[in-house]
């Protein structure tokens, strides 16, 4: 037993750091975005050079929001799946009210390896959603492939199988991001703080219901 509550509170650090920040939001730490409009002074990524871009970044239906246009079930840049699921590359990525440096920054993300969910593209830019529903447009660069989930219940046990009754190895607290295996049709392999094991799909966030992994 003394074992096991160790467990616990070593997953617990992880939970404790925070996803982002707003800077309109007192409630929450306060991280003054860059609203700079120049590349050299914005913190996102800079496009690379000779790398393909639209030349002007999609007009704004109305304030603060991006045309995007209905289409197939696949990213235009990347010929990739929409939606898919990613993750934060770095401690710190601003999401942008659209897809271009000249946008403001609306939110700023601080959890590295948190997953994403990226729902368009447009250049050198994805947009994206998290858990919460919190999102914008941040620069590819900001992101990775490394596939993550969160923890979406309170103490979730993962368990040495796929199976209910099997022996509970590691309990994650609501909120812990956690490495992404191989999944079943209910089930998913994680790792978190050095362990590893299966989680029920239905109580973490950053897979699709249906996906299967190796």
């Amino acid at each position: 037993m003394t074992h096991f509550g160790q467990i616990v509170t070593l997953l617990l650090a992880f939970a404790a750091q925070p996803l982002f920040a707003q800077e309109t939001d007192p409630a929450r730490p306060r991280v003054r975005p860059d609203t700079s409009a120049t590349a050299a002074q914005a913190p996102d990524a800079a496009p690379q050079a000779g790398a393909k871009a639209p030349a002007t970044p999609p007009a704004p239906t109305t304030a603060g929001e991006i045309a995007i246009p209905e289409g197939p079930a696949r990213g235009p840049e990347t010929n990739l799946p929409l939606p898919r699921f990613v993750s934060l590359s770095s401690g710190r990525g601003n999401v942008r009210r659209g897809p271009s440096l000249s946008h403001r920054i609306d939110w700023v993300f601080l959890r590295r390896d948190m997953p994403l969910q990226v729902t368009a593209e447009y250049g050198h830019w994805r947009r994206v959603t998290d858990r919460e529903g919190v999102g914008g447009w941040m620069h590819y660069a900001m992101l990775s492939g490394v596939r993550t989930v969160i923890a979406d219940a309170e103490m979730l046990p993962l368990r040495s199988r796929p199976n209910a009754e099997a022996t509970i190895v590691a309990q994650l607290e609501s909120g812990v991001v956690a490495r992404l295996g191989e999944c079943e049709l209910d089930w998913c392999r994680l790792t978190a703080g050095g362990y590893k094991g299966w989680a029920p799909k239905s109580l973490i966030w950053g897979v699709a219901p249906d996906e299967i992994r190796d």
